[in-house]
């Protein structure tokens, strides 16, 4: 790796956001370490070696508390100060809470809670040691609200933002930022992972994860606390959320995650 260049860490860099925003990490002139648990990250890695970036790649799942050890030592390996990091990788389950096994239940929480306290707290030691970096935390314009049919998804999406600014405002003076990225409903394979391609939410049009990454990217080398990323109206929807009360922005979240009735067709099965 070249000393010299930033070095920047982003997990679930495979796809969606997380690829999107190591593209931009690597067009700016950052190398990288990157992480995912599927194979896709050989691809990944191969393509950002094409945008000038150093690349070390490691396949680990980070629901695990040894895949999270697996990626530090990774880190630790290149002896070089981390001055990004994005911690990014994240999962959801739709459906009825009742109806979602415990254990996909406890994976989103292992994955989206879990592991983001325990690499946030492997590396900010390092960066508060140098004087200086940023964090970014993914979070989500879910996290203003209560989840029906999503509901452990969003209230670890609620942990998220809540964590990102308790840390920022104890990282004061530090030279280190943490910023928490707040995206809408974005073009990425989430929705259909977490079995939500019958809801209106899976249904809708979603935004483009470039626009997300490069708006998500600006904010965090602004140092700015937080940042709705996205279209217009994802944007708007983030405002929108922060006056409504509770009780109408649970009905709006129903509305969106509830799966459509199945219909029962005559001699079908």
């Amino acid at each position: 790796m070249h000393a010299e260049k930033p070095l920047a860490v982003v997990t679930g860099a495979s796809s969606g956001i997380g690829l999107a925003l190591a593209r931009v990490f690597a067009e700016n002139g950052f190398d990288l370490v990157v992480c995912a648990e599927d194979a896709a990250l050989a691809k990944t890695a191969d393509e950002l070696r094409g945008r000038g970036a150093d690349v070390v790649a490691v396949r680990a799942d980070l629901a695990v508390y040894d895949g999270v050890e697996q990626l530090y030592g990774a880190v630790l390996a290149t002896r070089r100060p981390v001055a990004a990091a994005v911690l990014n990788a994240g999962v959801g389950e739709g459906g009825a809470f009742t109806d979602v096994d415990l254990a996909d239940h406890a994976r989103v929480v292992d994955l989206n809670i879990t592991s983001t306290l325990h690499l946030a707290h492997r590396l900010l030691p390092g960066m508060i040691a140098t004087g200086a970096g940023r964090l970014m935390i993914t979070s989500s314009v879910a996290s203003m609200a209560p989840g029906p049919f999503q509901s452990v998804y969003n209230a670890s999406k609620s942990f998220l933002q809540s964590f990102a600014q308790a840390l920022r405002e104890e990282l004061r003076g530090t030279g280190v930022t943490v910023t928490a990225l707040m995206p809408g409903a974005t073009r990425t394979a989430f929705f259909h992972r977490a079995g939500m391609d019958d809801t209106r939410l899976g249904r809708m049009t979603k935004d483009d994860p470039a626009v997300v990454a490069r708006q998500g990217y600006a904010a965090l080398m602004r140092g700015r606390g937080r940042v709705v990323a996205g279209s217009v109206s994802s944007r708007v929807l983030g405002a929108a959320l922060t006056a409504l009360p509770d009780r109408l922005k649970t009905l709006g979240q129903r509305f969106l995650s509830e799966p459509r009735p199945r219909r029962l067709v005559p001699g079908g099965r």
